[in-house]
Order: C-alpha cells, then structure tokens, then sequence
C-alpha cells in the first residue's frame, strides 16, 4: 500500500498531452491551445475613435465654433472623406477617423450642433483615438501553445477570423462497469440486485473534465466476459473499469487486464474511501501510446473519490493542462468539528460557502462507502491527515472543490 502522493507520481510518465486536433471554435471553450496562433489583421484595424464626438482636423481654441460637414458612423468606409483643417465631422465610437482629422472632441465637451459645433474643451492631437494596431498588428503572436482557451480568448480568436484551431484532442475514456449484481437504472433490481450508479458519475465526470466517454457495458463477473468488453477499449486514450478490483474471490479485473498484457503500476492506496484502487499500464510500440487503465472501487463513495483525486487530474493532463493529486485544494475554515485522523489519509464530502471572503467549510459524514447520499451533497472534497489531531469549529482545512458553484 502506497502514498496517494506516490500513487500520481507512477501515473504521471503516461499522462503526456494527446496530439493536437483541429476543431470548431465553438467547440474549444476550456481546451489548450497545441499550436500558435497568429493575429489576421490589425486591431484596431485603423485609426478610430474613442468616444461619441466630433473628429476635427487640428487644433482649435476654446470657444471655438466649428462647421460640421457631416456624420460617420462604426462601419462606414470614409476612404473618399477628406476634413478640411479647422472643420469637423460628427463621429461615433469605434468609426474610423477620416482623412484630415486627428483629434476627438467628446459629446459632452461641446454644445452638440450638428452644422456648427461649439468646443468648450479644446482637445489635444490624437485625443480619444485608438491608433491602428495598438492592440497588435496582423501576423503577431496572438496566443502561444499552451494557452487555456477561456471565452475571452475565444473572442479574441473570433475577432481574428478564425473558425477553428488546433488543440490538444479531448481524451476518449472507455468505462466498462462490472457485477453480477448491477443492472442498468431503468431496470427494476431483483434480489440481492443494484441499480448502477457508476455510469452517470463518470458520464458527467468525464464531460466536465473535458472528456469523452465510450461506454463498454455492465459485464459480469466472469473473465469471458470482462476479457471480451475490455479487449474494445484498447483504443481509448483511457480505460476505466469500476469493481472487480479488492481480493474477493469473483474480483477478475487486474488478472483479467495482465491477460491482455497491461502491467500493474500499484493496486492498493493509503485512503479511505477508495483502499483498493488499482492502475495497469499497456505499453506499445511507437507510434502508439501506452494505455493506461484505472479500476475503481465498486463502493459507489469510493469510486467517487479516486476518480476526484487521480482520473480528473490524469484527465487535465491529457489535455495539456497542468494538473496533479490535490494540487487544486484550498484552504478553508471548518463550519463544524472534525474528529482525529487514523492510519490512513481520510477524504469526506464537504459543503462549500463563501461568507465575507472566507471559504467556509462544512463537513457531511458519510455512513461509510456505500452512502451515496452523502456524497451527493457535497460540493467538495476533505482531507483529513493521518495521524492529525481533533479539529474544533473555526480551525483551518484543506479541501478540493467539486464544482464552480459552490451553492
């Protein structure tokens, strides 16, 4: 039995970034970025204004009445539009500045005509223009590899022309769930029969980490039958298994996964929930990458909590996204008592709040791994140290958010 510590260091050497894949703009929202890309054109594409105004070609003095010899607006092409020196033209914000002029008068500092216009604020050369390219010019670096792609940085693409972009491809997880007992949720359980809770976890798991599932089936537990519904997700990026992973006399999974030639990296934790999780690695011959497979407890909990702490991160990696085991846990203030830790690392489910700035934390004990009402309450994850003393109300804590909305 293993650090989870050193459990994510044996997985780190198969979480390379997959190679790129160009996709659709619209579809890119929170993935990196593989390659570079460069500016189209200039932003701003000319010289524009700032304000709602008045360009005027030079300088006046207060007081000044000013001929106003017409009106351009953000779009118009004022390529033919030449304004004499001491003359304006009524102008828009984001318009581009005609020939002649060099300068914006605000609204607000004149008396508003629209054929005579009086300047009460006399403005300096190049008042309230935003030059040409002042953003940047056209074949500039405009993000560089690497880069999360956030939805003002898909604005700034957009802005740039571009319809896709090539980032590190989201990775195909294929999930086989095993039991004799377990039956899919629309199907009334029989006796000594469950429902399977795993697929929907790691369905919505999986999505919000980035990834896409491939789901395997519900196989029995019979080596047949795991060695046949493993053997098709050999050619995901990575392969879970949920059960079948403890030492019980129908537990096939790792023998199963070593017929298939993976090679076991460990198969026990020090945590609890989630002992008994096991991670097997396939290696190939280049240009293949090895394949990496997890198996998950089969307690529900559990399950949960080895896929927060290793899939999600092993996810984010895969994408190019520099993630590892509890490198996203803040520091929060416990809402309620904590009791001391024993042998083994302890993770709880954990309500989230922020009150007056501080992250509050409430503690929700679960009736042991099988209690999944528990954990659906929780918006995040806490650890509890082993060998660590009581907590009281007030005391500080470590614990990894579940979700953005902690509400």
């Amino acid at each position: 039995m293993i650090s989870p510590e050193e459990a994510w260091e044996r997985l780190v050497p198969y979480l390379a970034a997959l190679p790129a894949r160009r996709m659709a703009l619209a579809d890119v929202a929170g993935r990196v970025l593989a390659e570079e890309v460069q500016a189209a054109v200039d932003v701003p594409f000319a010289d524009v204004s700032a304000m709602d105004g008045y360009a005027i070609g030079g300088a006046v003095a207060a007081g000044a009445a000013v001929p106003v010899l017409g009106r351009v607006a953000a779009g118009e092409n004022v390529e033919s539009l030449a304004v004499p020196r001491g003359s304006a033209v009524r102008i828009m914000t984001g318009a581009a500045l005609p020939s002649g002029t060099d300068r914006v008068v605000p609204i607000e500092e004149t008396d508003g005509g629209r054929e005579t216009v009086v300047v009460r604020v006399p403005p300096p050369a190049g008042a309230h223009v935003r030059r040409r390219g002042e953003i940047h010019r056209a074949g500039d670096a405009l993000l560089p590899p690497g880069r999360r792609l956030t939805p003002g940085a898909l604005a700034l693409l957009a802005a740039n022309g571009a319809v896709e972009v090539a980032v590190h491809a989201p990775p195909r997880v294929a999930l086989l769930v095993t039991g004799d007992e377990v039956v899919p949720p629309e199907q009334t359980p029989g006796p000594g029969q469950l429902r399977d809770s795993h697929s929907a976890f790691v369905r919505a798991a999986v999505a919000a980490a980035g990834g896409e599932l491939v789901h395997l089936g519900i196989a029995r537990d019979d080596p047949r039958d795991l060695r046949e519904r493993l053997a098709r997700g050999l050619d995901a990026d990575l392969l879970l298994a949920t059960g079948g992973v403890s030492r019980g006399e129908l537990d096939f999974v790792e023998p199963v996964l070593a017929e298939l030639g993976f090679r076991t990296l460990f198969d026990a934790i020090a945590i609890q929930p989630g002992k008994p999780l096991a991670a097997m690695v396939l290696e190939r011959s280049a240009p293949a990458r090895p394949l990496l497979a997890v198996g998950l407890p089969g307690n529900p909990a559990s399950a949960m909590v080895c896929f927060w702490l290793f899939v999600h991160p092993a996810l984010l990696r895969l994408q190019g996204i520099d993630a590892g085991f509890w490198r996203d846990a803040l520091e929060g203030t416990l809402a309620a008592p904590l009791l001391a830790g024993g042998k083994r690392d302890r993770f709880l489910p954990a309500r989230l709040a922020t009150r007056d700035g501080e992250l509050r934390v409430t503690p929700v004990s679960p009736r042991g791994s099988h209690d999944l009402a528990a954990f659906a309450q929780g918006t995040g994850l806490l650890r509890i140290r082993a060998g660590s003393a009581a907590a009281r109300e007030g005391d500080g804590c470590s614990v990894l958010p579940l979700a953005a909305d902690w509400s």
